[in-house]
């Protein structure tokens, strides 16, 4: 068992055996349904890409930001060099996996120009619900990369720019991602009650 959880990859693939083998468990009892299947393993890759970016987005915000001053100065640089940017990486395309499954999932249960409209063009409270989370989830996937990541390189010197830009760019990173922060919560209402209370 060792050998598992002391490898991220083995971890991560005896995880995916685990889920292949609740899968067999569901389709030896209940059947199965491609169609009906398919719009299932959408929405579980849209919801654990969305815990990977939501979850990283948290703890940028409730455990690096508000620690960094907390670290004495030479010890800084191990966040800076390696564990914001390999945190980053996995932030972005967590985003950008989230994003894209939930258009998959929203096409594929032809609700995805609905949801866009908000509800608007049939009067359906479900799909304004729902709409109203996919467009708080594009622009905090929006912000994610044109303002965050952007920004972030400055501040984490991966571009060259001065001390005065660097300082900025930082800045600006943290206030987006806190702009984030405050809309996933609403984001999460709104995606979870269109799931359950309509």
């Amino acid at each position: 068992m060792s050998a598992i959880l002391t490898n991220l990859r083995n971890t991560v693939i005896a995880g995916f055996v685990l889920a292949v083998v609740l899968f067999l468990l569901y389709w030896g009892v209940q059947g199965y349904s491609s169609s009906d299947y398919s719009r299932f393993f959408f929405r579980w890759l849209h919801v654990l890409s969305g815990v990977m970016w939501i979850g990283l987005l948290w703890y940028f915000n409730f455990v690096q930001i508000p620690n960094m001053p907390k670290i004495p100065d030479e010890q800084k640089p191990a966040i800076g060099k390696v564990i914001a940017p390999a945190t980053l990486w996995w932030f972005r395309w967590g985003a950008m996996a989230t994003i894209a499954t939930g258009l998959i999932l929203a096409f594929m249960n032809d609700y995805l120009v609905q949801a866009i409209t908000l509800g608007l063009m049939d009067g359906v409270a479900k799909h304004t619900m729902i709409g109203i989370g996919m467009w708080l989830g594009t622009i905090m996937w929006f912000n994610v990369w044109f303002v965050i990541w952007p920004n972030q390189k400055k501040a984490l010197g991966m571009v060259e720019v001065s001390a005065e830009e660097k300082a900025a760019a930082a800045r600006t990173a943290m206030l987006f991602s806190r702009t984030n922060t405050l809309l996933s919560i609403p984001m999460l209402f709104a995606m979870v009650s269109a799931q359950n209370l309509y």
